[in-house]
């Protein structure tokens, strides 16, 4: 969906307080004015040869990240493309060691706190103590004024779609709102995590996407 002029333009000024807020909490943030941008900044921040992780995000899979590298000189680790419980497990694990982290982020609060919900927690494992570089890419839809309004966003906006997408027997799937459900195999809210402050130097980057993407 193309945002109108007005939006684009409210949103920019968004992404540059963002921004800035970040470099007090130690990590960089890019401005991308689209996901074409977007897409070219992530390739030119990863080098040749490096082995990239995946992290589970509607928002790579839109830009088409991963079939940009498999075109290159990368080792790529998506274990979510393993069928085999064994192999996607052993790939999971091999991410910790990967060169690059590539994902994204559920919210982020406009004072630069990036907020994750997560399932099996892989995810955010791997951004605490993982690969050297991690790069967040965040479509503009993300922004949030709080941390309040983080959870809020994630549980009603994101929590939904990902559930109907990987068919998890959840009320938030069957009605849409959240039920703070108890299910084993079916909870996507397990894990809440909040990154507010890196102190790894140039190690957490976030690109900003001046679109609407993922969840």
């Amino acid at each position: 969906m193309v945002l109108p002029e007005n939006v684009k333009k409210a949103n920019k000024v968004k992404i540059e307080t963002v921004m800035k807020a970040l470099e007090k909490r130690g990590m960089k943030g890019y401005y991308a004015e689209d996901a074409d941008e977007a897409l070219k900044t992530i390739l030119e921040m990863i080098p040749e040869g490096a082995s990239v992780g995946r992290g589970g995000s509607e928002t790579l899979n839109q830009l088409g990240v991963f079939d940009a590298l498999h075109q290159g000189n990368y080792t790529c680790l998506e274990p979510h493309s393993e069928p085999d419980p064994e192999k996607r497990k052993q790939i999971t694990r091999n991410i910790f060691s990967a060169d690059v982290l590539l994902t994204s982020a559920n919210a982020v609060t406009m004072d630069g706190e990036i907020v994750n919900i997560d399932g099996t927690g892989n995810r955010m494992a791997a951004v605490i103590w993982g690969p050297d570089k991690v790069i967040f890419v965040v479509g503009a839809n993300k922004l949030v004024g709080s941390l309040d309004e983080a959870e809020a966003r994630i549980k009603h906006d994101a929590c939904p779609p990902n559930c109907i997408r990987l068919e998890k027997k959840t009320p938030c799937a069957l009605t849409g709102k959240c039920g703070n459900c108890l299910s084993p195999g079916n909870t996507v809210c397990c894990h809440t995590v909040v990154t507010r402050f890196n102190s790894i130097e140039d190690r957490i980057h976030i690109i900003f996407v001046n679109e609407n993407l993922g969840f």
